[in-house]
This record gives C-alpha cells, sequence and structure tokens, in this order.
C-alpha cells in the first residue's frame, strides 16, 4: 500500500494547500490513501465539518485531532458525524467520537488508524497513551486481519514519540508525530519494519511565522510572559509537509519511507 500522513493544517493557507495538493499528490505517488492532522485546521484552533467535508473532497481519507480537537462549539457534534474524523483515543472513553477505526479502502485494503496524544507537556492529563495502543490494537495483526496501521502520536516531546515508535515497532506500519509543526529529519524505517519520523511538520504558511502563526502573538509571549492578542494563523502560500510511506502486501511492513514538502 501507499500511504501519505501530512501534518498539522494550520489555518487558511494549510486548507488551501490541502486542496490544492492533494490531488496531485495521489496522482504522482499513486497513493491508497492520505491521512492528514487538522488540529488547527479552522482558524488554528480545531476543526469543522464543513472543512472535513471539504478535504473529503479533495482526496483525503482520514483527519486526525490533537489537543485542539474541542475547541470549535460543535467539535462533539462533528466527530459523531464525520467517521473520517478522530480525535485521541486515550480521551475517556464517554465523550463524543473515537481515535481507533477501521477503514476499508476503494481498492478492498484494511487500514486502521490510531490517533494518540501524548502526556508530557500536556495539560490534558490523559491515560497513558502506550497502555491505550496496546489495548487498541490487541486483535489486530498487519498481513492478517489488517493490510496497514498507521499511527500519529500527537505530542511536544520528541522523547515520548521516539518512545511510541520503538514500542511499536514491528506492530503498525507507520508512528508519525505531529503537534510541534516543525518537521524532523528523521524519516526511517525500524529494525522491525515500521516507519517512523518524530515529526511530519505542519500544513501551512512557513514563512515569516512562528510554527505557523503571525509572530505579533507569540513574540509577545515570549517578550513580556503574557499576551494580550489572539493567535492568528499565517496568511502566506502554504506548503504540505508530509510522509509518505509504501508497505509489503504481504505483511504490512514499511519498505519505502520518503519526507514530502510541495
Amino acid at each position: 500500500m501507499k500511504l501519505l500522513f501530512c501534518g498539522d493544517v494550520v489555518g487558511r493557507s494549510g486548507r488551501d494547500a490541502i486542496l490544492r495538493g492533494i490531488p496531485a499528490l495521489r496522482a504522482d505517488y499513486a497513493l491508497n490513501a492520505v491521512v492528514v492532522n487538522v488540529d488547527n485546521a479552522a482558524g488554528g484552533f480545531g476543526v469543522t465539518a464543513e472543512i472535513c467535508k471539504q478535504f473529503a473532497a479533495a482526496g483525503v481519507d482520514v483527519m486526525t485531532g490533537g489537543d485542539h480537537i474541542w475547541d470549535q462549539n460543535d467539535a462533539g457534534q462533528t466527530l459523531e458525524n464525520e467517521p473520517r474524523l478522530l480525535r485521541p483515543h486515550n480521551f475517556p472513553s464517554n465523550l463524543p467520537g473515537t481515535g481507533c477505526r477501521l477503514y476499508t479502502l476503494k481498492n478492498g485494503k484494511r487500514l486502521l488508524v490510531l490517533h494518540l496524544l501524548g502526556q508530557v507537556f500536556h495539560k490534558e492529563y490523559l491515560d497513558s497513551p502506550f497502555a491505550c495502543a496496546q489495548a487498541a490494537l490487541e486483535g489486530y495483526t498487519l498481513g492478517k486481519n489488517v493490510d496497514a496501521i498507521v499511527v500519529d502520536m500527537h505530542a511536544e516531546a520528541t522523547s515520548e514519540k521516539n518512545a511510541m515508535g520503538l514500542y511499536l515497532d514491528g506492530k503498525v506500519s507507520m508512528v508519525v508525530g505531529s503537534h510541534t509543526h516543525v518537521a524532523t529529519a528523521d524519516a526511517k524505517i525500524l529494525a522491525g519494519g515500521t516507519a517512523y519520523q518524530t515529526d511530519a511538520g505542519m500544513c501551512g504558511d512557513h514563512h515569516q511565522t512562528i510554527i505557523g502563526f503571525e509572530p505579533d502573538a507569540p513574540m509577545q509571549q515570549f517578550l513580556n510572559k503574557r499576551r494580550k492578542i489572539r493567535m492568528e494563523p499565517g496568511k502566506g502560500a502554504g506548503t504540505i509537509s508530509a510522509l509518505f510511506v509504501e508497505t509489503d502486501d504481504a505483511t504490512g511492513k514499511a519498505v519505502r519511507v520518503e519526507r514530502v514538502e510541495r
């Protein structure tokens, strides 16, 4: 299978990059599935049902969130009504939506996507993403009852993402980090056959911004330890930062990994 994971979409610049770029990327890489992190897609804070529909129409198969998944007022309803949108699976199970879902693709292949939120430096104080991953993946075996497994580890600390990659090595096709908006240069295939990158980066305005946002608000906080103005996404042209992974049809393990920027 040929899979593409796109890093956090930030504001309109990121949305436009996805809507413009995904159809071409699907054709160029002969993609079977596209997973996109949409945690900052709606003005920098969460995602809306309308954005989900637009992305699906452009060729996005699955969307993941993160710590901003609840920022929009109708987030719960969107999660209930949009099966292509996932929240972090280690949020309490009584909340709307899920973070682990099996999808049947157009070619009949079975893709499992698991979405987790890290604990280190995050204020949500969720259940352990490691215990959650173990429980969620129970009953799934690559190459047998599932053709590929993608894990989005939305976390602040690189060490926590690194640990998740090693923890799941050989059990999933791909562990890719999101959240920090800066692409790391460590895309590789681990010893057990799992593709890994600490952070896929972001889809948005990479020029003259601070992780995709206009610099005034974050700079004010760095300089004065307080913020008086709202964070606003950058308004320049957006770039897609993504990870391409090709898996072996028989085993579901990675045979090729490539960073993508377009």
